[in-house]
């Protein structure tokens, strides 16, 4: 792999151009008027999957109502490089699509024009999240091209545009594929995920799943004056306000009666992992840029990130949030808020539980408004198999590239594909992260340091001559 490292080296610069290049497409996948945006984003990946000669096919996933319209799902990207049977086929798996970013919410610069500073850090939307390790898959196949050396594994690709807003379509379709297209994969890897810290690399073999809430309370047929109405009716807000104070408490404890009873208990070779984490808290305070976390030591810190259920509160739909004053009483907000559960939590429990609970805190007000409370999705935790063949190459990989041996962590955020596949599949599934921790995923100022992209190109090629050696037992 010396050549291979040598081609990064000397031709990063074209690299960084070509991540400039999907990075200026703002494809946001949440609204309607940056559909056509996501459009072009998979069309961009067509086009340069189909110049380096693999089979491409553009999925339709069917329809979705985004806004009161009824619009085109974006298109999965399904593409194939190589389809020797002598050889093991890997699946990997990107999305092209990105979070909303506008100037105006704090970034230093334009989100979709790809900035550099002095430090190697390269600015924008989706250059972690999940564009650069998603575009460094097709500068593995070109690299080996233009060396003339031999990808050692058939590569199956499948890049979706809706990862962002709930992967709508993309489960249905790897089901129906599972015997079809995605038949002969030996394993799956994902690069969209963080190292743990902002030096050394990891495996990821575990994520929380998620479950998202919407909180209503209907009152007034209007938008009220308060100096009218207020003392006159139930105020829906005030309403809200007190059922959302009763999900948890400012040091994190949720007050869901019985959510915790199903959280596997802690083991003592679970407890000895931590103490040999390379993570220290200065990284969590460099990430957030405060010290405003719940624990004050390492161990508590990824326990809570990790192994426990977190609840947090996202927003409140109606209410009045611009600047200035304005003294209306909304008739009508929404409260929305998320749960990220864990082994062995079984998200259709956590849901009636937080029904329940919810019904009974409202009716505990004695208010006459309406209260409905729905969970649009039920995202469900993922651990893997570290013993798995997939892991041990993955391990090598970066023993070679890094000349590290990586920390197996697991991750407290969520990638609901990451179990749809392992189940259809029955494959070993893992996260090979390019990012660091403090890359700012959905937040301003998103970045990947172009270290990251540079090694992260070689190790996903190296992961793969790793695969393509190990022994299968």
């Amino acid at each position: 792999m010396d050549k291979f490292s040598e081609f990064v080296d000397k031709h990063q610069d074209d690299y960084v151009k070509k991540l400039a290049e999907v990075v200026a497409i703002p494809s946001v996948s949440g609204t309607v008027e940056h559909r056509p945006e996501v459009v072009r984003m998979g069309q961009w990946l067509e086009k340069e999957l189909t110049r380096l000669g693999a089979t491409v096919s553009m999925r339709n996933v069917g329809k979705q109502t985004l806004e009161g319209q009824v619009i085109d799902l974006p298109p999965v990207v399904l593409a194939h490089y190589g389809s020797d049977p002598k050889k093991k086929t890997v699946l990997v798996y990107g999305h092209y699509d990105v979070q909303p970013a506008l100037l105006s919410d704090g970034w230093n610069t334009d989100p979709f024009t790809l900035v550099e500073d002095d430090q190697g850090r390269m600015f924008g939307r989706g250059s972690t999240d999940d564009k650069g390790p998603v575009i460094s898959w097709l500068w593995v196949i070109e690299i080996h091209q233009k060396l003339g050396i031999d990808l050692p594994v058939n590569l199956k690709m499948c890049f979706e545009g809706m990862e962002e807003s709930g992967s709508e379509g993309l489960d249905d379709l790897i089901r129906a594929e599972a015997d079809k297209y995605f038949k002969d994969v030996d394993c799956v890897c994902i690069s969209d995920n963080y190292w743990l810290g902002t030096t050394k690399p990891c495996l990821t073999y575990g994520l929380r799943g998620v479950s998202y809430f919407h909180l209503a309370i209907n009152g007034p047929g209007k938008d009220l004056h308060s100096g009218l109405f207020g003392g006159v009716v139930h105020e829906p807000m005030t309403d809200l306000i007190h059922v959302l104070q009763k999900l948890s408490t400012p040091d994190g404890k949720i007050l869901v009666p019985g959510l915790m009873n199903s959280v596997a208990p802690v083991t003592d070779p679970e407890l000895k992992i931590y103490d040999t984490m390379d993570f220290n808290m200065k990284d969590v305070y460099d990430a957030i840029e405060a010290t405003v976390t719940i624990h004050d030591n390492e161990k508590d810190t990824l326990m809570a990130r990790w192994r426990y259920p977190s609840l947090s509160l996202h927003g409140i739909e109606g209410a009045f949030y611009a600047s200035g004053a304005k003294t209306v009483i909304p008739a009508k907000v929404i409260g929305k808020f998320s749960i990220r559960t864990v082994p062995n939590q079984d998200p259709k429990e956590i849901t009636q539980l937080v029904y329940d609970y919810v019904k009974s805190e409202f009716a505990k007000l004695g208010s006459k408004n309406t209260m409905s409370i729905t969970c649009d999705h039920e995202g469900k935790w993922w651990v893997a198999d570290v013993t798995n063949w997939n892991f041990t190459a993955a391990t090598k990989a970066i023993e070679k590239v890094f000349k590290v041996k990586p920390d197996l962590t697991r991750e407290g955020g969520s990638i609901p594909v990451t179990i749809t596949f392992q189940d259809a599949l029955q494959k070993s599934v893992l996260l090979l992260p390019m990012g660091r921790v403090d890359d700012g995923a959905h937040s301003i100022n998103e970045k990947l340091d172009r270290s990251n992209y540079v090694e992260g190109i070689k190790l996903l090629a190296t992961y793969l001559h790793e695969v393509a050696a190990i022994v299968i037992p």
